[in-house]
């Protein structure tokens, strides 16, 4: 088998570092595996301008695979690339949806076994990558306060399970007592779904179908179907709220006649102020955005 280059986070916890050795132990069993720590993208850039043919695997969650896979595309070897995961993150839910294991060592035996699978890719207007999901409204409103809980959490354990994967769930349910409405024109394919006269709580654009740590956002999502899938909800009363919030816990919130459930190639949102929540990274506030879809941007090995 081809020699490895495997990418780790330097803030890696002590937990995860225990993990990624039994990872490692199985990937050395079949074949030469170089392990480069990085903390920046600088760092990231000088690590993958020497891997060579190797093939490159990514130590992480969704940020970690997020970066790698917008380094590549920056150094346009992103269509060239074959990737693996081994899912050391807090969520795991691009591995999660793409049924790579969570437990890390069968999660290694996928990158010796699996087979490469060609991946879509969501690009903005200015050139930035989505790997898994991208949504605005209540749901980046949950992903901003989500971070503060994670970050609380991540550092407690009970019988090993690591309650970081709590801060979504804690997110989602303070954004829902107040959740910050948005009046926005929403455009699938170039036809308008949604105008400024009606508020939404919030829209999802996903390539895969869950964050969070699990909440299926958009549960139809396929990261290989060549569209992104769009879920629009526009459930503003406070009664709706809370059947929205308990579909949204079962994943059947998509079938919900005030949510709207579309796929398309490429979507706009323009209107007031508004923030992002892009593969687990908020920014903002924004006005306008545009995202497409890129169908078989690169390849993941995958079970």
């Amino acid at each position: 088998m081809d020699p490895l280059l495997v990418i780790t986070n330097s803030d890696a916890g002590t937990d995860d570092e225990l993990q990624l050795e039994r990872a490692l132990a199985i990937l050395r069993e079949r074949t030469s595996v170089e392990v480069c720590a990085t903390s920046d993208p600088g760092e990231l850039d000088g690590v993958l301008h020497r891997a060579g043919s190797r093939r490159i695997v990514v130590a992480g969650g969704d940020g970690s695979m997020h970066a790698v896979v917008a380094a590549l595309h920056r150094r346009r070897e992103l269509s060239e690339a074959v990737l693996g995961l081994l899912p050391l993150g807090t969520g795991n839910d691009f591995a999660r949806g793409n049924d790579i294991p969570l437990d890390v060592e069968e999660a290694a035996r996928v990158v010796l076994h699996g087979r490469p699978r060609q991946m879509d890719l969501i690009l903005d207007e200015v050139g930035e990558i989505v790997v898994n999901s991208v949504h605005a409204g209540a749901g980046a409103q949950a992903s901003r306060r989500a971070d503060r809980w994670k970050d609380r959490l991540h550092r407690v354990g009970v019988g090993g399970v690591n309650l970081g994967k709590l801060g979504y769930p804690i997110g989602a349910l303070i954004a829902s007592v107040k959740p910050p409405y948005v009046r926005l024109r929403v455009e699938v394919d170039g036809e308008v779904v949604v105008d400024y006269d009606e508020p939404i709580l919030m829209i999802a654009v996903g390539n895969g179908s869950s964050v969070g740590g699990g909440t299926e956002l958009v549960p139809e999502a396929d990261a290989r179907d060549g569209l992104m899938d769009v879920m629009i909800a526009r459930t503003v009363g406070p009664l709706q709220r809370v059947g929205y919030l308990a579909a949204l816990v079962r994943g059947t919130h998509h079938e919900r006649d005030d949510v709207l459930y579309l796929r398309g190639r490429q979507v706009t949102i323009d209107g007031e102020e508004f923030y992002c929540s892009a593969d687990g990274e908020v920014y903002g506030p924004e006005r306008r955005r545009t995202w497409r879809v890129e169908p078989a941007a690169y390849c993941l090995v995958l079970p």
